[in-house]
């Protein structure tokens, strides 16, 4: 199939850019997803999902040369991508509604740690190194720093043991095994990540109309749910599939734990939340955690075993 001029032109600026900065790109874009929460709050979480998806799938259009028939993929790998997408943003919301809410984000962080974790599970021919585990833990526990140090929770949630924490840590495997899954199958086009997220977004806005009362929304909310899907709910799904074609998935794990402490920097500077000591000492803990896992050394693996797991188109 001849590639359109825009096509090959994105094709050319994803191959001329490293893994890990794309993939900074995804976490950065990831880091304004809270901000931005902020600000919807009012907005049901399955409707606000549903409409921002529905924004970020557009992008395929451009990046396939507004040619569909590169959004085609097997059955199965429609399947992973919309279990990676829905599944996650299902179970998470299900979890936030369970659960308390920086219990369950806690344990929805782990994901990064089970990127790292599984990796050598699900990608044959990659190794665990004592420094991806060492750097892992640390990157969670400073995750875990940036978020118990939020503010207490409100007064009427659940205390003690709930079935929100199990869905939490559902939505974490979910989401490190669409992450990893997606170099076993069948090479497919970054475009159709636009097709997980159209379907994605159809389903989701199935459960707003099953499970939501229904809202009216303002001309701000549409222009902060656009931004919303041009931005971490679009825009970072494509950075993150073109990292994870070509990067470390061990290395990319370690730097997502970037995530929350972008988010709360943001949440800091626009005067949502106060600075404290914590969030330094956080903010050490993570950085370490990146610049200890992503060494040239930690990636060192015998006979180059990454290289097999690359797929090209």
């Amino acid at each position: 199939m001849p590639e359109t001029p825009q096509h090959s032109q994105t094709a050319s600026l994803s191959s001329r850019l490293p893994p890990s900065l794309l993939a900074l790109g995804a976490i950065l874009l990831w880091g304004t997803l809270a901000a931005l929460g902020v600000a919807l709050a009012h907005v049901p979480p399955f409707l606000l999902t549903g409409l921002a998806l529905g924004v970020g799938s557009l992008l395929a259009l451009p990046l396939s040369g507004f040619d569909l028939k590169r959004w085609r993929v097997p059955p199965a790998t429609l399947a992973l991508g919309v279990g990676g997408l829905f599944g996650f943003h299902f179970l998470l919301f299900m979890a936030l509604r369970l659960a308390p809410p920086v219990q369950a984000n806690l344990i929805n962080y782990l994901w990064p740690l089970f990127m790292v974790l599984l990796s050598p599970l699900l990608l044959p021919g990659l190794r665990l190194r004592r420094v991806h585990i060492a750097a892992a833990l640390l990157g969670f526990a400073g995750a875990g720093v940036v978020i118990l140090a939020g503010p207490a929770e409100a007064p009427g949630r659940p205390s003690g043991w709930s079935w929100g924490y199990l869905l939490a840590l559902l939505s974490a495997l979910v989401w490190a095994s669409y992450s990893l899954l997606t170099r076993r199958v069948a090479h497919f086009q970054t475009a159709a990540i636009g097709g997980f997220a159209l379907v994605s977004a159809l389903l989701s806005l199935v459960c707003h109309a099953a499970l939501e009362p229904r809202v009216a929304l303002s001309l701000r909310d549409l222009l902060l749910i656009a931004a919303l899907g041009l931005g971490p709910m679009g825009a970072a799904f494509f950075l993150w599939d073109m990292a994870l074609k070509r990067g470390d998935p061990r290395q990319i794990g370690i730097l997502s734990y970037l995530t929350p402490l972008a988010s709360t920097a943001l949440l800091v500077l626009s005067g949502e939340r106060a600075f404290s000591w914590s969030i330094a000492l956080a903010a050490l803990m993570i950085v370490a955690a990146a610049l200890l896992g992503t060494r040239p050394s930690a990636a060192a693996d015998p006979k180059a075993a990454l290289k097999s797991e690359v797929q090209q188109p």
